[in-house]
């Protein structure tokens, strides 16, 4: 994948094009990470990349089950209120017995899944927006999945900055070095792929 989005002949395909080069920025901020790297929280932040890896997964599932089941509501969830807590919670914290490759492989999974829901749904169809979570508006009672769809890509743009600023605090390597080496690109003068470093944190 390139350094940028491609050119798209319409809407959809702008969409999906945007979230999927969101998508792949977890890969990249995570490519040559131990488990033990990817557990760290190396910076001023409580998260650590593969706490970001998971809530990318997550918010992504979420948002998804909107988009398909509108013009309804997805199915309630009844368990108690602290179950449901700690599960949220737990979606910011990669844990003891997870692995980086793990976290990776759901995500793949979950990125597949979203391009395929928005690839084929009506983006004038509308989202019930559910009134009782306090951070959504109280004045509309519908988004539209292309609304979700624009929501989706603010969410990854966001995290996906927040991993790099992550990564360069574990070994001081940036995002276009790291595209590189994830991807593949030819070295140039101006662009090399990462490689391990002497200095790096472990």
């Amino acid at each position: 994948m390139p350094g940028m989005p491609p050119p798209a002949a319409d809407e959809r395909q702008t969409l999906i094009e945007f979230l999927r080069f969101n998508q792949e920025a977890f890969f990249s901020a995570a490519y040559g990470l131990t488990d033990e790297q990817a557990r760290s929280t190396p910076s001023v932040s409580a998260l650590s990349i593969g706490g970001l890896i998971k809530h990318a997964a997550n918010v992504q599932k979420g948002w998804v089950d909107r988009a398909s089941a509108a013009p309804e509501m997805p199915p309630r969830d009844d368990r108690p209120i602290e179950e449901l807590m700690a599960e949220y919670a737990d979606q910011y914290v990669m844990r003891e017995d997870e692995t980086l490759a793990d976290l990776l492989g759901a995500l793949a999974t979950q990125n597949a899944e979203t391009l395929r829901v928005f690839g084929q749904a009506d983006l004038d169809t509308p989202v019930p927006v559910p009134h009782e979570v306090p951070w959504f508006p109280h004045d509309i009672d519908n988004w539209s999945v292309r609304w979700v769809a624009m929501h989706l890509i603010e969410e990854l743009a966001r995290h996906a900055g927040h991993a790099d600023i992550i990564r360069e605090s574990i070994d001081n390597a940036t995002m276009y070095e790291l595209m590189a080496a994830n991807e593949g690109w030819p070295e140039t003068d101006f662009i090399k792929r990462w490689r391990p470093r002497q200095d790096a944190a472990t």
